[in-house]
């Protein structure tokens, strides 16, 4: 249950180093500027252990940096059990790896558990793409994406917590 004055939000992608750091620094910068009167908990992690303890990749951090986010201070982590209690949203970035997080994710609590881009209002494919094998452009429309889904996430929030 969303509390009258704190939330947690938890960002998920594969390892943890392109899409869900990024969803996470541009939120973290959404309820600054939004300046509300809110306690809201933000993080990320990856459903696999690939790059724990790394920075977000180098092109994702670059792409952020010319939008005015910073993700250097982020370090890459492995969602872990306690993740299902302590969040009241658990966002996942794609099919894949809303499948994870459901297979490990206890029934009473799969409630918190959705794609962050059900809360888009401009994007109708419900996956963020993973652009770790492409180029530079692939990390700019994740931006584009994840801007998008933050405004409808804080949006919702805002509305619940009223």
């Amino acid at each position: 249950m969303i509390s009258k004055n704190k939330v947690a939000v938890l960002f998920v992608c594969m390892g943890n180093i392109c899409r869900s750091p990024t969803a996470e620094g541009v939120f973290r910068d959404k309820v600054k500027k939004a300046a509300l009167n809110l306690d809201i908990q933000i993080d990320s992690a990856g459903t696999h252990d690939y790059h724990i303890g790394k920075p977000p990749d180098a092109r994702a951090q670059d792409a952020a940096r010319k939008r005015h986010y910073d993700l250097s201070h982020l370090r890459a982590r492995q969602v872990c059990p306690r993740d299902f209690e302590d969040f009241d949203y658990i966002l996942a970035m794609d099919k894949d790896n809303l499948a994870s997080l459901m297979l490990n994710c206890p029934a009473h609590l799969q409630h918190k558990v959705r794609r962050l881009l059900s809360f888009s209002q401009h994007f109708p494919d419900l996956d963020v793409p993973d652009p770790y094998y492409g180029g530079s452009s692939g990390f700019d429309h994740v931006l584009d994406m994840i801007e998008d889904a933050a405004e409808g996430l804080l949006s919702e929030i805002t509305l619940k917590t009223k």
